[in-house]
């Protein structure tokens, strides 16, 4: 993860040659030459001084040189240094505007879902990468009331009341050797044992009370029941996500290989995709390649904005592509996005 305490020392030349080269590379996936940089009227130096200075740059471990070019590549730190002055300069310049992500949170302004879920799918279509939105999770809440509905046949809804206010369904199928009534007879049971319990605790909750011989006795013709019942509420309260763009990664360059292909389709499909984004820490996250905890992503940077629905209640927008990636637009964007959540009712 980005670490803002802790970067080489760089002039302002330097500076300005690092991020000519990254957001080069960004743009043409080609390796960057001095030569190229010498048309960048804002470094307005000589060819040989640019090589002295890409030379340091290099031995600083923030770009490389590949075999096959002479020009030269960020490295993940590159990027990392990149990103750390990118943040400070847009910390001191005033903060842009997009009309059009404002125009979907008005066109929404009673259903802030809605408006998250439609700004990230713009933001794909803006970006061309993957976008995540990253709902509260339901395992800091309390569990105030469970009840069975009965729909028609064998099936019913499991409701779990919480201490916020919500509630979750979930819709469950009851196997043919037990009977509706005991269905409502375990319900009644978990009921009064898991009052006000976190949800996060419920299996060891359940596990401490059946230490109590009669506790155990009374369930214990219902194992598969409360079986069904535990894997039914882990169902009910998971992290409610968005995800768009999904494909939108494989057609960068670096997936190019079949192998890294299929580990990041299977990361995604099995939703490994988001461990990566975080949604407690304080402010922007940005994970570059072996920042992130997923083997699969080692090859991607995910940029994580918390947001917040109330009183310690949080969620996260992210974005998903490759370590070349367009920082200097992706950032402000999720900022944005990230800004008007909050201000909303």
């Amino acid at each position: 993860m980005v670490n803002l305490s802790v970067k080489p020392e760089l002039t302002e030349r330097q500076k300005k040659i690092l991020k000519a080269i990254v957001e080069e590379y960004v743009e043409t996936t080609e390796p960057v030459g001095s030569k190229t940089l010498t048309q960048f009227e804002h470094l307005n130096v000589s060819s040989a001084t640019i090589r002295n200075e890409m030379a340091y740059l290099e031995e600083l471990g923030l770009i490389y040189k590949p075999h096959t070019s002479s020009g030269r590549v960020p490295t993940e730190e590159g990027y990392r240094v990149y990103v750390c002055h990118l943040l400070q300069e847009l910390k001191q310049s005033p903060q842009k505007s997009f009309p059009v992500i404002d125009e979907i949170f008005r066109r929404n302004a009673f259903s802030k879902e809605q408006a998250i879920k439609e700004a990230m799918a713009l933001v794909t279509k803006l970006t061309n990468y993957t976008t995540i939105v990253l709902g509260v999770s339901s395992y800091n809440t309390r569990i105030k009331r469970l009840q069975f509905v009965p729909i028609e046949g064998r099936q019913g809804v499991i409701l779990l009341v919480t201490d916020k206010g919500y509630v979750e369904s979930q819709k469950i199928t009851v196997p043919p050797a037990i009977r509706i009534s005991d269905v409502e007879r375990v319900i009644s049971i978990l009921n009064t044992l898991l009052y006000d319990t976190l949800i996060s605790e419920i299996d060891d909750v359940l596990r401490e009370k059946l230490q109590n011989i009669e506790i155990c006795d009374l369930l214990s013709s219902y194992e598969k029941l409360v079986g069904l019942m535990v894997r039914s509420f882990a169902e009910m309260v998971k992290d409610k996500f968005f995800l768009a763009g999904q494909t939108n990664i494989l057609n960068q360059p670096e997936f190019q290989d079949i192998e890294k292909i299929k580990v990041l389709v299977k990361a995604i499909e099995n939703q490994e995709i988001l461990r990566a984004v975080d949604v407690n820490k304080q402010g922007i996250s940005v994970k570059i390649g072996d920042d992130n905890e997923v083997l699969a992503m080692k090859d991607c940077t995910v940029i994580s904005v918390p947001y917040e629905y109330g009183e310690n209640e949080r969620g996260a927008i992210a974005v998903v592509g490759p370590t070349r990636m367009e920082y200097q637009k992706v950032i402000p964007l999720l900022e944005y996005i990230a800004k008007l959540i909050k201000a909303m009712v």
